[in-house]
Parts: structure tokens; C-alpha cells; sequence
């Protein structure tokens, strides 16, 4: 910053308020003077060291998120939801995926937590005793996403994936389906799997439906291949299923290859169902039968949300812990 002071012939002091903005008391630098400055650090190569300012102002301008999974469009896309929240208010989004273990999100979070953020955005409620122990220390704002933890940390913005589950099974049954299969993960890991399993075989009860047709396979993170594989296993054991729900589209694009692979009509010989309404679903053919979501809005009201209890611990108070349901619908398409 001295370097930079002596080019231009100005004041670290004028330095310091051109690059924070300072308008305190007319003593910030005329526009002029403050873009000679900035092009005097773009040809020094200058970057503000932040640490300092942190520790002064208590403010570093950066949020945390932890999502399970990159290979998965619906955390990319909360990701940009919660991006675009932050940007209008000029903070910087660290971002760490955990791939479904608990103890990688404690880890991770540890890591996270040293470059002081202003708040956190997780992923699921459900954490390690770990976590929750770092996160009631940091005493910062915590918004929980893409579920609705029985105990929540604080904010949340999620629904019900039991209830999504239940809702897709219940439409495969209007349809007229009743031998219905669902392929999920074999690893307890995806908590979110695992209640849209509880809620399928839930609703399949109900309705009075066989509910033994249900095959784990894989570990989460799931993909594609996970998929196909996992569609040959079901069909061997009940080859008479005339349907299944998959846990995410990723897993339903899979199957739906492999029957086309195998020449096995899609609806005709096995409908396939998805979850997410991923980019995939609305382009492959036949086109994925699947729950869809807003993700970016769901990202976009953590994101929110989170600003406002950024702003209220910045005036030295706390938001009062909120909730906020996030809506999904059954979308039909031609899989089934």
C-alpha cells in the first residue's frame, strides 16, 4: 500500500479509503483520484490483504456453504442461488462439498470456519456432534437447506422429502401402475435418499401396494452407471415390476439406457421416475416422469435469508430462527 502511495503521490490513509469506499466525513478520495489508484494497483499487482480488515472491522465479507456433491445439478445449482444472493451485497461465497459424510462436513467446515465467515449454509440437518459443537461456538448465523431437520440449528430452508417420495408414488398409482420398484443408495449417508425411500414405501403401504420391491445399490454419491446397473438387479429379482421411482434423475437417465440398450420399451415394458427435474430429465428421450424442484430458489432463500441474520448480528442482535418451506411438484413426462 506505501508502494502504491508513493506512485500516485497520495496517503496510504487515501489508499486505504479508496479501496474500502470510505465516504465518512467528506474524506473519501474524488472518483478521479480513486481510479488513478486502482490502476496503479492493477499495474503493481496489488490485492488488498483482507485479514487485517477483518479482524478491525469484524466484518470479512465472506459466507460459508457445504453441499454433498458437484456431479449433482441440483447442489450446482443451489450453489448459484446462494451466489447470487450474496452478490448484490458484495460477498464472496467459500464453497466445500463433503460428498454425504458427516465427518468430511465437520472437517470442512473446521477448515472453513478459520476464515472467519459471517455465516453458514448447510446442506440436510442432519450433523455431526462435532459440528454442532463448532457452529454454537462460532456464534454465527447457520441456515440449513433441502430438508426439514426434526432439530434445526437455527434457519431453514427445505422441504419434506418423505413427502415428495409419497407424492410421486401416488401419481405412478393413478396411472394405473401397481407393481412399482424404487432404487435408492445402499448407505444410510444420504439422509435425503433414505426419507424419499420412507416416504415411497409409506405411501405404497397405504394404498395397499407390495412394498418389498425396494433395492439399495451404491454408494453416494450416486451416477449414472449406478443406474443401469441397479435396473438389471431389480428385474431380476421381480421381474414382473412394471415401474420404478429412482432416487435422483441421474439413477432414472441410467436405467432408462440400459432398457433402451436391452431393446425393453420405455413405458411399455418398465416406466421410470426420477427426482430433481435435472437438465437431463427434460432433454433425454423418452423424457424423465420426475419431482422437480426450484434449486436455485432454494439457494437463493438461504441466501436471503442468511443477509438478514448477517444484518442483525451486525447490529449486535439475532434473528429469530425462521423456517421456510420450499415447494416441489410431480412433473409427468413421456417415461412413464
Amino acid at each position: 500500500m506505501a508502494d502504491i502511495a508513493q506512485r500516485v503521490g497520495v496517503s496510504k490513509m487515501t489508499v486505504s479509503r479508496a479501496l474500502a469506499r470510505t465516504t465518512e466525513n467528506d474524506r473519501a478520495p474524488s472518483e478521479q483520484l480513486r481510479q488513478r489508484i486502482l490502476a496503479a494497483c492493477a499495474e503493481m499487482g496489488y490485492v488488498i490483504d483482507q485479514t487485517a480488515r477483518t479482524f478491525a472491522s469484524k466484518r470479512s465479507g465472506v459466507v460459508a456453504a457445504v453441499i454433498p456433491s458437484l456431479n449433482n445439478s441440483n447442489f450446482s445449482e443451489t450453489a448459484q442461488g446462494i451466489t447470487s444472493a450474496l452478490a448484490a451485497r458484495g460477498l464472496q461465497l467459500l464453497l466445500a462439498y463433503d460428498e454425504y459424510r458427516e465427518e468430511d462436513e465437520e472437517r470442512l467446515l473446521r477448515s472453513l470456519l478459520m476464515h472467519r465467515p459471517e455465516g453458514v449454509i448447510l446442506t440436510g440437518g442432519h450433523h455431526s456432534a462435532g459440528t454442532r459443537a463448532m457452529l454454537q461456538a462460532a456464534g454465527i448465523p447457520v441456515v440449513e437447506t433441502w430438508e426439514l431437520p426434526a432439530q434445526p440449528i437455527e434457519h431453514v430452508v427445505g422441504f419434506s422429502n418423505a413427502q415428495a417420495g409419497a407424492a410421486l408414488l401416488r401419481h405412478l398409482h393413478a396411472q394405473g401402475y401397481r407393481r412399482i420398484g424404487f432404487i435408492g443408495g445402499s448407505s444410510e449417508r444420504d439422509h435425503r435418499g433414505s426419507q424419499r425411500r420412507e416416504g415411497v414405501v409409506q405411501a405404497m403401504q397405504a394404498l395397499g401396494l407390495p412394498a418389498q420391491r425396494v433395492l439399495a445399490f451404491g454408494e453416494p454419491p450416486l451416477h449414472i452407471g449406478h443406474g443401469g446397473q441397479a435396473v438389471l438387479q431389480l428385474l431380476q429379482q421381480w421381474p414382473d415390476t412394471d415401474a420404478v421411482i429412482c432416487v435422483s434423475d441421474l439413477l432414472a437417465f441410467g436405467a432408462l439406457t440400459e432398457c433402451q440398450r436391452r431393446g425393453w420399451a420405455v413405458p411399455g415394458r418398465l416406466a421410470i421416475a426420477g427426482f430433481g427435474d435435472f437438465e437431463i430429465a427434460r432433454h433425454c428421450h423418452p423424457r424423465l416422469t420426475t419431482v422437480a424442484l426450484d434449486c436455485q430458489g432454494i439457494g437463493r432463500s438461504a441466501g436471503e435469508l442468511l443477509l438478514q441474520a448477517i444484518d442483525a448480528a451486525r447490529e449486535g442482535n439475532r434473528l429469530p430462527a425462521q423456517t421456510i418451506t420450499a415447494p416441489f411438484h410431480v412433473v409427468q413426462r413421456e417415461s412413464s
